[in-house]
């Protein structure tokens, strides 16, 4: 770790109880940011209907920031929701303590630590220096997304073919980070992979 890692003062983030603007229906949009039940969603898709008789409404798929779950949503046309304040940003990963993951700035070196329920099971994906999208909530982490695709040296999987590049099927390799992918039966322990973060899967073998 650099000496800039070492010293930088690490922003520990508490909930803030800021006030966001209300919205109405002719005002939803796809990524807009609501707070439902003191809860932070994201909306994924908007339909707004005329019926023949009586007032318009809209409906909205919603996707809740922090556990995933998406549902359905009506809303009356003099309906008001509260904007979330939630903001999308880049940060380096740079270690974990068994308790906290933490994450660089790139261009202010401020670091922030982000829970072990923030992070959940995208762990497995996080290399040391790779860029991660942070989802903040009133400056709060609550979710880590990794980069689309990870470099990782595989530590474990039997015995394969080498050169044979043709055959098909695969077998099981366990990776540095833990996570446990399918390779080619040509691919061998002690080599550098691509994987794939939002499947699993692998993707090639890494350029060197």
């Amino acid at each position: 770790m650099t000496n800039i890692l070492r010293y930088v003062i690490i922003r520990k983030y508490k909930y803030i109880g800021n006030e966001m603007a209300n919205v109405g229906i002719n005002e939803f949009k796809n990524g807009m940011k609501l707070l439902i039940n003191n809860e932070p969603w994201n909306i994924i898709d908007v339909d707004m209907v005329k019926p023949g008789k009586g007032q318009a409404f809209t409906r909205i798929k919603i996707k809740n920031l922090k556990t995933g779950r998406v549902v359905d949503k009506t809303c009356k046309s003099t309906d008001k929701i509260e904007t979330a304040d939630v903001m999308e940003l880049d940060y380096q990963y740079i270690y974990a303590d068994g308790e906290y993951y933490y994450f660089m700035h790139p261009e202010t070196y401020e670091q922030i630590e982000a829970s072990k329920e923030a992070v959940a099971d995208n762990a497995k994906w996080l290399v040391e220096e790779s860029m991660c999208t942070v989802t903040l909530w009133n400056d709060n982490p609550i979710v880590v997304t990794p980069p689309n695709f990870v470099n990782m040296k595989i530590i474990e999987t039997d015995p394969g073919l080498r050169g044979d590049t043709s055959s098909g099927g695969g077998k099981p390799a366990k990776l540095e980070s833990g996570a446990v992918v399918s390779v080619p039966l040509f691919v061998q322990e002690g080599e550098v992979i691509k994987v794939d973060t939002r499947t699993g899967e692998y993707s090639g073998r890494a350029k060197k």
